[in-house]
């Protein structure tokens, strides 16, 4: 529900229960969401492509930025972090209460270490420099400089954003990109939402926004934010706030900004400077950035009745009764607006925070368009060309996705998958975590609690991120998971294969993956266990961009499948701790599937997993076909190949108890996987529990063509030799399969 959006003067609550509004299609059609659409769009796509290849069609010019300069056009993205309060990366606790430690009311006050958040928010790839924007109705006690939402222990079902907001459309380059936010009128309940959700259970509904009454008569903005890219470090901006309300309503407008501190945390560390640039030609104001770094960039604001400016610093007095390094800090423009101190901002207009400010009165129906532009170029006339450009990208983005879509999908439908894809773009978040330096603690700072460093995370001090990811969601997942990052990379393989390779082998480079082959799990405990589905999706990218370029890039196959060994080693070490071909794993993702925290066992016990063994079935499945595939180019791989097939019968023994150790996954009489749990005095019993768990096997499926066998004589050799030494394993294959 969240993914939809109602964009048209609907009523609140009608439109976010999914009501259609039949006086707008295209609204409609904006605001579903059905993700089985994006399944079949693989094989559909690739049909459109060779059809279009076939007709000698021209390759749309987002294609041609993908193919020639894509990592130059990606330089500048929406790698803002909806969230960052709240994280791992920002909790330097000894008990590591990271909810607690950094909160929603100390973010607007405190510098963040690692990472930003802001609303509709932009930055570089390294996040020297950020974009975002700021709103206040006149009656919200706070600045919204960020969504607002419950963490883990105050929501009923856990964390849970309570702002509504919609990434409505996004080219792979990031070329063109819009998205919805939905601001209130009124006070924003922050309070309430927290109090009235504490008091519900687990079998009680959220308490959203929208039940508040906050939504009644229309009595909210929808505030469209738009960019287009003139070229790679030129970005043009517009913000459309349209008042739904049956009144004139006072706004204000700050786009937003500012530079990332790093200079807090390093001792002689270069600062970057925002400054005010006067007036061009008497009637716009900008803001001029210096970065040591990404160089220099001006921001023109049309339009904008003036400029404020203050630094990206801790307000320690407020937060912590200590003196200000500096008379102007993070959270000066709430303090210039809402509590009305004049002398909150740097009246030198300068600093390493600057927005313009922009008030005006909006009528019912009204549309009030702000016109900004970031650029590394110097202009004279930085709004001639705006509306030119805005309506070319839009056109390229339309024709890229047309030509994206499966071949016969209605303009329906077409809608939904390319909504669908944007979110998934929109989503991409500049991550930065140096475990070591986070255990340590910085050279300028006072020493994290010793109990740090043996508590989460520790193990993982090679871990050092510096990257842009996609991330399930930025505001209450801002952070990568392993086998989330595998499957987002099928769809976004879709539209940008280039960088769902990218993606996968960053997990596997030596500063993601662990010296002893694991690959981190996810920001809240790396040492955690994820489905080892990497293998398959790396080869699946391969065939979707073989499917779109014509070639199998072999060599980014190798180079995983290297790094995929030495991960598969690691679970067969590590969660196979009996050598029974069974496997433990633990958690494995399956968030609440068990009946107790399959993580937390007594002493003593032992739980063989249906589906962590299912899995590394799928493991062994998925290397035996990538090993298969470059044995095409080099017959070494036919020996790794029977390797992995022999291990993949082995495991589908062991489930079903073939090697006489009494322990069957397998229920005859239910016809159903389950758990085993061995108990301290060597007994053991099945859990059974009718779940997804029991379903996994069903993904465990060998196909070897019969090509392939005529193909590989060696692994033909090796396979018949196993099969002839162990005609109990060799009853799992269909008779006259492998003949």
């Amino acid at each position: 529900i969240k993914s939809c959006s109602f964009s048209d003067g609907s009523g609140a609550r009608e439109a976010y229960a999914g009501h259609r509004n039949r006086t707008s299609s295209l609204s409609l059609k904006k605001r579903l969401f059905r993700s089985g659409d994006i399944r079949s769009a693989g094989k559909a796509s690739v049909a459109l492509k060779r059809r279009e290849k076939e007709q000698h069609k021209p390759m749309t010019a987002e294609g041609q930025r993908l193919n020639h300069d894509g990592a130059a056009w990606r330089l500048w993205g929406p790698y803002i972090s909806d969230r960052a309060w709240g994280t791992v990366r920002e909790d330097y606790s000894a008990d590591g209460d990271a909810w607690g430690y950094f909160t929603h009311d100390q973010a607007r006050s405190r510098t963040y270490r690692w990472s930003e958040d802001g609303v509709a928010g932009i930055c570089d790839e390294g996040q020297h420099l950020c974009f975002a924007l700021t709103l206040w109705n006149g009656r919200d006690a706070i600045l919204k400089e960020r969504f607002f939402g419950l963490t883990n222990p105050e929501g009923n079902h856990g964390e849970d954003v309570k702002e509504y907001y919609y990434y409505l459309d996004s080219t792979p380059t990031h070329s063109y990109m819009r998205m919805l936010y939905k601001y209130p009128q009124a006070d924003f309940p922050y309070s309430e939402l927290v109090e009235i959700n504490a008091r519900r259970t687990r079998e009680d509904p959220e308490y959203e926004l929208v039940d508040t009454g906050i939504f009644g008569d229309d009595r909210y903005f929808d505030v469209f934010v738009e960019y287009a890219k003139a070229v790679p470090d030129d970005i043009l901006i517009r913000v459309s706030a349209v008042n739904r309300g049956p009144d004139s309503v006072d706004l204000h407008l700050l786009p937003t900004l500012w530079c990332r501190n790093t200079w807090t945390w390093e001792a002689h560390s270069p600062r970057p400077r925002l400054r005010s640039g006067g007036h061009l030609n008497g009637e716009t104001p900008l803001v001029r950035a210096e970065h040591p770094t990404l160089g220099p960039y001006v921001l023109f604001c049309e339009g904008a009745d003036g400029l404020l400016f203050t630094e990206n610093e801790t307000n320690l007095e407020r937060l912590y009764g200590a003196p200000n390094r500096t008379p102007y800090v993070k959270d000066a423009f709430h303090e210039y607006l809402v509590a009305g101190d004049r002398e909150a901002v740097n009246p030198q207009a300068e600093g390493t925070k600057a927005a313009a400010h922009y008030r005006r009165l909006v009528d019912p129906g009204e549309t009030l368009t702000l016109r900004l532009r970031l650029t590394a170029r110097d202009s004279d006339s930085p709004f001639a060309d705006f509306d030119e450009i805005f309506a070319a990208r839009q056109r390229e983005a339309d024709e890229f996705y047309l030509a994206t879509a499966p071949a016969g999908l209605d303009e329906d439908r077409r809608e939904v998958q390319r909504q669908a894809l944007a979110s998934m773009l929109w989503s991409k978040q500049f991550y930065k975590y140096d475990v070591a330096r986070w255990l340590a603690g910085d050279p300028t700072q006072p020493p994290p609690p010793r109990l740090r460093l043996e508590g989460r995370n520790s193990r993982w001090s090679t871990l050092d991120a510096h990257d842009v990811l996609s991330m399930p969601d930025k505001w209450e997942y801002p952070w990568f998971a392993a086998w989330d990052l595998a499957f987002q990379c099928l769809s976004l393989a879709l539209v940008d294969v280039d960088f769902a390779k990218c993606q996968i082998q960053l997990l596997l480079e030596d500063r993601f993956q662990h010296p002893n082959g694991a690959v981190p799990a996810y920001e809240w405990n790396f040492s955690d266990v994820n489905p080892p589905i990497l293998a398959g999706a790396a080869l699946r990218v391969c065939q979707l961009e073989q499917e779109q370029r014509g070639a199998l890039d072999t060599g980014f196959l190798e180079r995983v499948f290297q790094k995929l060994m030495l991960y598969f080693t690691w679970w067969i070490n590590r969660e196979d701790a009996d050598g029974r071909n069974l496997f433990e794993g633990g958690f494995l993702g399956m968030d609440n599937i068990g009946v107790f925290d399959r993580d937390a066992l007594p002493a003593g016990f032992q739980l063989e997993q249906a589906d962590g063994t299912s899995w590394m079935a799928v493991f062994c499945q998925n290397m035996l076909r990538t090993a298969l595939e470059l044995a095409k180019q080099d017959h070494a791989y036919e020996g790794i190949a029977s390797t992995f097939f022999e291990r993949f019968l082995f495991i589908a023994g062991a489930v079903n108890n073939l090697g006489g150790q009494n322990i069957s996954l397998w229920d005859e009489e239910d016809q159903f996987f389950y758990d085993v749990l061995r108990l301290p005095d060597g007994t053991h019993e099945q859990l059974k529990v009718r779940s997804l768990v029991g379903l996994t096997a069903l993904f465990t499926a060998i196909n070897v063509e019969a090509a392939d066998l005529d193909r590989f004589p060696d692994f033909r050799r090796r396979t018949d030799e196993f099969l002839a030494r162990r005609p109990d394993l060799a009853q799992l294959i269909p008779v006259g399969q492998w003949q």
